[in-house]
C-alpha cells in the first residue's frame, strides 16, 4: 500500500536525523494517514479512503465531501476519485452566472 493521501496527494519526504554530534542519517517523514469513510450525498454511496489529517480537515472546512471534490484540482486526486468527481459534476445542479448586459 502506498503512503499517499488520496485527497491532497501528500507523499513521504526525505530528510536527516541529526545527532548531537551533528551526524546525519537518512530518514523519511511520513504523512499522517488515516482510513476514513466519506459519504457522497449526490452519488448516494460511501467510500473508504486513505487520507491525511489535513485532507480530513479540508473536507470539514468545505462542509461536505461533494463540495470538496467540486472545488479541488484533479492533479492531486487519485484515479478513483477523479472518476467520482466526474460523476458528481454531472449530477450536481449547475449555478448560472449572472450575465451583465451591455447597452
Amino acid at each position: 500500500m502506498s503512503k499517499k493521501c488520496e485527497l491532497t496527494g501528500k507523499i513521504p519526504m526525505k530528510g536527516h536525523n541529526v545527532s548531537h554530534a551533528n551526524n546525519k542519517t537518512k530518514r523519511r517523514f511520513l504523512p499522517n494517514l488515516k482510513k476514513v469513510k466519506f459519504t457522497s450525498e449526490l452519488m448516494k454511496r460511501s467510500l473508504k479512503l486513505t487520507v491525511s489529517n489535513s485532507g480530513v480537515r479540508s473536507v470539514d472546512k468545505k462542509g461536505s465531501f461533494d463540495e470538496f471534490l467540486k472545488a479541488v484540482k484533479n492533479k492531486n486526486l487519485s484515479p478513483r476519485l477523479k472518476k467520482l468527481k466526474k460523476g458528481i459534476l454531472i449530477k450536481s445542479p449547475f449555478k448560472k452566472k449572472p450575465v451583465a448586459k451591455s447597452a
